[in-house]
């Protein structure tokens, strides 16, 4: 199997940026979490319709999809029900995952995973990159970004691992402080150190 880069960073930190370079640029094949997480969820899956089992048919949107805001307002009034759905979606989310990984045709894959040190998923990854960010900035862009208040986008800021917490798992680090204009030579460099690894395994 592909050597397995995890990606993860915190909000507006600039991740898919950086795995959209890492595609474009250099043709490495990318598997977001977030993705498979919408894919385990899709009509006729095995997670939809279990989830419809628990709920009845009213957690669906009439055209048959899952009605994510009702799904969300259930999980958020009752810890237990959003335990049950994390048991229920995790496994599948891994397990995905990983089928997609055995199936890599670039000498190595991103695994994007946004919330890997909240869910403890370092252990999917040969190496941890985190795109680290100033706090004040990640505000800022999530503000302008997703048109919320300053207080909405300090809440989420705290909902989720702190910046210390991501570095601390962190094998390589590329910063995103700038426009995005500093990442280029970065990834650059990290693709190289990641052929050269890659090879040095063969």
């Amino acid at each position: 199997m592909a050597l397995v880069i995890g990606l993860t960073g915190g909000i507006a930190s600039g991740k898919t940026t950086v795995a959209n370079i890492f595609r474009d640029q250099f043709a490495i094949e990318i598997v977001d979490a977030d993705v498979v997480a919408r894919e385990v969820v899709e009509p006729q899956s095995e997670g939809l319709n279990a989830i419809v089992a628990r709920y009845g048919e009213t957690i669906l949107l009439e055209d048959g999809s899952l009605n994510r805001s009702a799904l969300r307002e259930i999980i958020f009034a009752d810890r237990n029900e959003k335990q049950w759905l994390d048991n229920l979606l995790h496994p599948m989310i891994r397990r995905n995952m990983q089928q997609q990984l055995e199936h890599v045709s670039s000498e190595y894959a991103l695994l994007v995973i946004p919330l890997m040190v909240e869910n403890n998923l370092q252990e999917l990854a040969d190496r941890v990159l985190v795109v680290d960010v100033d706090e004040n900035i990640q505000i800022e862009r999530t503000m302008n970004r997703d048109g919320v208040s300053r207080q909405q986008a300090e809440s989420i800021l705290r909902s989720q691992a702190s910046r210390e917490q991501r570095l601390a798992i962190a094998n390589d680090v590329i910063k995103n402080h700038s426009q995005n204009q500093q990442l280029l030579p970065q990834i650059t460099e990290l693709h190289k150190k990641y052929l050269e690894m890659c090879r040095a395994n063969l």
